[in-house]
């Protein structure tokens, strides 16, 4: 049985957005998808978050699968940083960044919420270790993230990556509750 865990955005829930459509796509006698609120979603915590995940996982294998968005997809780098290096099956970013356009952070809380996220180091080398199938998505208008992510994210961990057009942070604020490029990727990424 394959685990597939998602892990929502900053200031998000797990029925928020294209989260509970792309449950409802890929949950099937061999995919089990686990959706859950992480803590103190409105000023997120790294320590917080990546225990939070610490305790959704019960085992990382070949049939383990990660969907991340926006802070998500750090937590789920994090959370894999602090683990052995084993063989899971693959990641998917939505919207990730390691960079934020000031937008994202122009208030005083949003700042400070975000530094430790912006400056706290990943060890990308350790991450590529646990799988080669790791894709990101991005959207051409995003506001809170530049274009320039995507090829960080294929230099340091060598991600395929995709950009779609016109869907702004790719979350609930930008009315997106399906994205035909989110399900084609996890459906690659899980073949």
């Amino acid at each position: 049985m394959n685990k597939i865990y998602i892990v929502h955005c900053w200031d998000g829930r797990k029925d928020d957005g294209w989260y509970p459509w792309l449950d409802r796509e890929l949950s099937n006698d061999n995919n089990t998808v686990y959706r859950f609120n992480m803590p103190n979603t409105d000023t997120p915590k790294i320590e917080e978050w990546v225990s939070f995940l610490d305790k959704q996982v019960d085992c990382l294998d070949d049939r383990t699968y990660f969907i991340g968005h926006s802070i998500g997809c750090q937590t789920i780098m994090r959370f894999l940083q602090t683990k052995d290096v084993c063989k899971i099956g693959g990641i998917l970013f939505v919207a990730p960044w390691l960079d934020l356009l000031d937008y994202a952070i122009e208030g005083e809380e949003s700042y400070n919420t975000a530094k430790p996220w912006l400056t706290e180091k990943i060890e990308f080398k350790k991450i590529k270790e646990f799988t080669n199938n790791i894709s990101c998505i991005f959207s051409d208008d995003d506001y809170f993230v530049s274009l320039e992510q995507k090829e960080k994210f294929k230099k340091l961990l060598n991600a395929n990556t995709i950009v779609v057009s016109g869907k702004g942070h790719i979350s609930q604020e930008d009315e997106v509750y399906e994205l035909k490029e989110i399900l084609d990727e996890c459906n690659n990424m899980i073949k």
